[in-house]
């Protein structure tokens, strides 16, 4: 008999909670080229590989290993990368370690991504906020069997990404000066990179960015009762009059010069939290 859900992460979660993870206040996924965004003092790290059921994955700028240890003397858990749908992962597989993550109950979590800039007024290096998405990446996390236990059949998305928790975030960016702004996030299955065309249909339905991840990871945490923090590192102008070919290394790039603003931000959220 094939394993519940539920099963299989009650037991990852375990084997997490055997090699000393505790209770998070915050939970963290940083995507390509964000993996340097924070650093955890007294900390543990154990690679994706070791962890049952987590999926292992091998793009560049993905460390692929899950971190516990402290932020301003708060506890906090980091996934540095994730594996992505155009892997070839289900999107079971790709968002099982949030499964697990939410299993260890943190009080919210922050799901980071490098994207493309559709809106004419971001530029390259600039941090946005989610306020929604658009799945178009013709499948869903939550397709197969419900198990109940993990979250309703039904999930409401109309709050997918906690209004309160983006407020939070965007005063600490104020106070530090750095340049953010809100906007909705289309994910596409990839790995190729959009088509004028395709950016073009994106714009008209409202995208402000494009990307190959998160909505996946979101849709779930959301099913299970998260509180999500959307960020979006932009790393290149997908903005049709601009198009210039692009590449994983340039994108690579441009994440990691923002990286240092983005795990300002989310140090200054942590450091909020009452301990």
């Amino acid at each position: 008999m094939t394993p519940l859900l539920s099963d299989r992460v009650r037991e990852s979660a375990a084997f997490l909670q055997e090699r000393g993870v505790g209770q998070p206040v915050a939970a963290v996924l940083l995507g390509s080229g964000l993996s340097g965004a924070i650093g955890l003092d007294d900390g543990l790290s154990i690679p994706y590989a070791e962890i049952p059921g987590f999926p292992d994955g091998n793009v560049a700028g993905h460390d692929h290993r899950l971190e516990f240890g402290q932020v301003k003397g708060r506890a906090v858990l980091v996934l540095r990368g994730r594996v992505h749908y155009y892997e070839g992962a289900s999107l079971a597989e790709v968002t099982f370690p949030i499964r697990v993550i939410r299993s260890l109950e943190p009080r919210w979590m922050a799901i980071l991504n490098a994207a493309g800039g559709i809106n004419p007024d971001y530029g390259v290096g600039d941090i946005v906020f989610l306020s929604d998405h658009i799945n178009w990446m013709g499948d869903n996390a939550l397709v197969g069997p419900n198990d109940d236990s993990l979250g309703p059949r039904f999930p409401d998305m109309s709050n997918a990404y906690d209004a309160e928790l983006r407020r939070r975030a965007e005063s600490v960016a104020e106070d530090a000066s750095i340049r953010t702004h809100r906007g909705v996030y289309a994910a596409v299955a990839g790995p190729t990179y959009e088509t004028p065309a395709e950016i073009r249909m994106l714009r008209l339905a409202g995208a402000d960015l494009v990307g190959m991840s998160t909505v996946p990871e979101v849709i779930v945490a959301v099913h299970g009762g998260s509180k999500v923090l959307g960020m979006s590192v932009v790393t290149d102008l997908a903005v049709t009059e601009e198009l210039e070919p692009l590449s994983h290394g340039m994108v690579l790039g441009a994440a990691e010069k923002a990286a240092p603003r983005a795990g300002a931000i989310l140090e200054g959220l942590v450091e909020g939290e009452e301990e």
